[in-house]
């Protein structure tokens, strides 16, 4: 197909599908706060390692938790919990719904080549010197002393490159490049997804099944056979083993999502999913519990049982914050417009801004919940600040 081909069927035809929507622009930047307030609070929980005394230290937890905090409050784990279930989830669905109009509008080759720039670049900058920004703080508290070398030393002993929460660019950039072969393999793979998709805003608990149930067949084999905190790559290049499948799954049904509009379907401002918003909203609840109660209580489940409860949980949370946001997002707020328009830079540039905040506050004798609010604060501020900045650059601003 190329693209002046046309592109939908009857059944959906080009002219009736959006191609932005106010509400999933609010939604992913909303999101992406939370991924800043996931990673503010981290260093408070209590069930983070303590500091390692060299970034060569096995295990290395402190790739996933930069800064260790004496001050701890268990009133965190909870929220990092909920997140850690769904979010990243959502925003890879997020990230596919945008996908067939960007294949049918470009054609294959010139849409991967479009994406290798818009992530391609911000990862390989990310890789470069994001991360290691963020992780001399980690060095800073491990050695207690400022030595870059040494540091440069210890990071190029590692036999890997870690590149923190770069590994969502570069994976998306894989099911980017994925659905670009699918495309030239299948030309109406995303009508074809579409129409299946069509019937979800009357019912949208068919599709909550369906979804459910595509990714528990992704996920309860994986989480099987690797444990959560199982991770594969190499250099950089890092993905959490035992979710993949299932990321790949909400990518590619976002796709199908998207291909039949972002504003009709299951995202219809006017369908049952957004009508229904607190009972998704109480669903998320409910669910979210039933799938922590396991480990909250100690009972011993069954392993494929705890990992359908994962499955359950993300689905709901996902419904509900897309019926929150589709249905009252509607309105035009200057603050979330600018929120939404930043958010991608937001997320590359969040990280250091993080682990320095954290680091700055140690000696800070502060309840662990008021550090944890004053970073979140401060780096959100300080990445979004950043990030109006740098999209005034005309370069930087056609990548981010």
């Amino acid at each position: 197909m190329t693209p002046s081909q046309p592109a939908l069927t009857a059944a959906a035809p080009a002219g009736s599908r959006a191609r932005f929507s106010p509400a999933i622009g609010y939604l992913r930047g909303f999101i992406v706060a939370m991924v800043v307030a996931h990673h503010a609070v981290l260093a408070y929980c209590p069930f983070v390692p303590a500091p390692p005394a060299s970034l060569s230290t096995v295990p290395r937890a402190w790739e996933a938790f930069p800064i260790a905090d004496a001050r701890r409050w268990a009133g965190f784990v909870p929220f990092v919990g909920f997140n850690d279930i769904f979010f990243m989830s959502l925003m890879f669905f997020l990230s596919g719904l945008f996908v067939w109009h960007g294949l049918e509008k470009k054609g294959g080759a010139r849409f991967l080549r479009d994406r290798l720039l818009r992530l391609g670049l911000p990862f390989a900058a990310m890789a470069a010197a994001v991360a290691p920004l963020a992780y001399y703080a980690t060095y800073l508290q491990a050695s207690g002393r400022a030595d870059l070398a040494g540091f440069l030393r210890q990071w190029l002993s590692l036999g890997h490159w870690p590149a923190g929460p770069g590994w969502f660019v570069w994976v998306l950039l894989g099911f980017d490049g994925l659905a670009a072969l699918l495309f030239a393999a299948a030309p109406r793979w995303g009508e074809t997804l579409g129409r299946m998709t069509s019937g979800a805003s009357r019912r949208p608990v068919v599709f909550f099944a369906a979804l459910a149930g595509i990714s528990a067949m992704a996920y309860i084999p994986m989480a099987l056979l690797f444990t959560p905190g199982s991770w594969t790559g190499f250099g950089p290049f890092v993905f959490q083993t035992s979710r993949i499948l299932h990321y790949l799954a909400y990518f590619q049904i976002g796709a199908g999502a998207g291909a039949w509009g972002v504003d009709r379907g299951l995202l219809a401002r006017d369908g049952a999913l957004a009508r229904r918003w607190p009972l998704w909203a109480m669903a998320a609840l409910v669910l979210f519990g039933a799938a922590e109660a396991p480990v909250v209580l100690g009972l011993a489940w069954p392993k494929w049982a705890a990992d359908f409860g994962f499955v359950l949980s993300c689905a709901a949370s996902s419904f509900a914050f897309l019926a929150l946001f589709i249905r009252w997002a509607s309105g035009r707020f200057r603050w979330w417009d600018s929120l939404s328009a930043n958010s991608y830079a937001i997320f590359l540039l969040h990280y250091p801004c993080v682990s320095w905040l954290q680091y700055a506050l140690l000696p800070a004798a502060l309840p662990a919940m008021v550090k944890g609010a004053a970073v979140f604060v401060g780096a959100l501020a300080a990445s979004w600040g950043a990030a109006a900045a740098i999209r005034r650059i005309p370069a930087v601003a056609r990548v981010v």
